[in-house]
């Protein structure tokens, strides 16, 4: 794989990372869930061409920005493992997650999940988990492991590679009707 590109790959993802989790008001201890099709961002069709290279890329523009903030990445596996999440041992029993037994590999999980689970300190997997943001790498449909009243966000970057990126923030429900008073510093 050439070099620039991944260069490039690392660099839009880590802008991306950087704006959303900027503009969610992401803070220490929140979730965001990425999911990943390297395939869309080489430029193919999910599920066809997985690149552990790719995948390594944008999960070190990604996790690098969460990291050195406190938030953890939960990482959505393919549709061969239902969607699972990959995250931190120490975040599923912070959430009382039950774990599920599953090793994601390139092919059964996908490339991105792989990656993660290789370079958590404690990977696990999770069924479903509650994120707070997400990043939709290629159209992996993430919105089943969002907080329940998700926000579209709108980034200037519009693609990591070539796959199309799509992102969210959640908030809280608005509640009470017309004479209801809400906060506004609430995420």
């Amino acid at each position: 794989m050439e070099e620039t590109f991944l260069n490039k790959v690392r660099s839009e993802a880590e802008a991306a990372t950087r704006e959303l989790v900027n503009i969610a008001g992401l803070e220490s201890g929140d979730i965001m869930v990425v999911g990943c099709s390297s395939s869309e961002v080489m430029g193919g069709v999910i599920g066809t061409a997985s690149s552990e290279e790719t995948a390594v890329a944008v999960f070190e523009g990604v996790y690098g920005v969460l990291k050195e903030r406190g938030i953890y990445l939960a990482t959505q596996c393919c549709e061969h493992l239902n969607r699972a999440i990959i995250i931190e041992k120490e975040l599923a029993k912070r959430e009382r997650l039950p774990i599920v037994n599953v090793v994601p590999q390139p092919k059964a999980g996908g490339s991105w999940s792989t990656t993660a689970y290789k370079n958590f300190e404690h990977a696990v997997a999770v069924e479903h988990i509650q994120a707070d943001a997400g990043m939709d790498i290629g159209d992996t449909l993430i919105g089943m492991h969002l907080k329940e009243v998700a926000v579209p966000v709108r980034l200037s970057v519009g693609k990591i590679g070539e796959a199309h990126l799509v992102c969210a923030r959640t908030r809280g429900k608005f509640i009470g009707g017309e004479r209801a008073v809400y906060a506004d510093d609430m995420k």
